[in-house]
């Protein structure tokens, strides 16, 4: 199944629209690449609507959220659902602050997203109105472990049916869930926090995914996830001494470059819930 929907994506290569996170924007655009997708990055109000037009799929990212790019955020979300154009939204760092937050509810309030991913911490954030959020990382009270795996699963999966929108929610265990269905993956590896952009970087890719597999935006969603996180193994073990967390990133990159779908079947580790 994840063998198709990636094999979908290298076929069609669809081209996504980003208004992302300046950190990792060069970074959003190579993992694209890698994937067999094609990148834009615009965020100027006076080309938003021109650019999603032209693009297949919308990645929106709050990563460096100034008020500038708001309102092109919502511009080019509305132009997405007005094409019928699958919408990724990435709410890093909800919580963190009264701008963040009351921007990603005014995102949720007027854009309908095909996809909401974030860790635990800034979905928390989005469904209850207040969070813990550190900075861009989840807090520790949040995280998803087997002992709550099934609560948490059960959770998301409700926030799916509230916002009509796939939920990926990441971490050391991952949830990727419909309003009737999760997929918790354990794909991945510590290192992988080591790194800035990770996070961006799936947001970006599953934006590819979805768009190239418009009729299955769970299982594409589930499969981003997976490949992320098996070219975080991969990356791993092409480490040596002298390699650190810069190295790590590039072949966070390579990995993806180089994964196969059917690498991607066999190395995807999930269960249904």
């Amino acid at each position: 199944m994840f063998s198709d929907i990636f094999e979908n994506v290298k076929k069609i290569c669809p081209i996504i629209h980003n208004i992302t996170n300046y950190v990792t924007v060069n970074d959003c655009a190579n993992i694209l690449l890698a994937c067999g997708a094609s990148p834009i990055m615009a965020d100027d109000i006076e080309e938003a609507a021109d650019i999603t037009a032209v693009c297949s799929g919308l990645n929106i990212n709050i990563g460096t959220l100034n008020s500038r790019t708001v309102s092109s955020m919502k511009l080019a979300g509305k132009t997405a659902n007005k094409l019928k154009h699958p919408v990724v939204f990435d709410p890093v760092g909800a919580g963190a602050s009264k701008l963040r937050t009351q921007t990603a509810f005014d995102l949720l309030e007027e854009i309908q997203f095909t996809v909401i991913r974030g860790n635990i911490s800034e979905i928390k954030t989005l469904i209850s109105g207040s969070g813990t959020t550190k900075g861009v990382d989840a807090d520790m009270a949040d995280k998803v472990t087997e002992a709550n795996l099934d609560d948490a699963a059960e959770f998301v999966k409700a926030f799916s049916a509230k916002t009509g929108a796939v939920i990926s929610v990441t971490g050391a265990i991952d949830i990727v869930a419909d309003a009737s269905k999760a997929y918790c993956i354990r794909n991945g590896h510590p290192m992988m926090s080591s790194i800035t952009g990770t996070g961006c970087q799936l947001s970006a890719m599953t934006a590819a995914f979805v768009t190239a597999n418009p009729e299955q935006p769970l299982e594409a969603a589930a499969a981003a996830v997976c490949a992320m996180g098996l070219a975080g193994e991969i990356a791993y073990q092409r480490l040596t001494p002298m390699d650190g967390n810069s190295s790590y990133r590039n072949y966070i990159i390579d990995a993806i470059y180089n994964l196969t779908p059917a690498q991607l079947e066999k190395g995807a580790k999930y269960e249904v819930r």
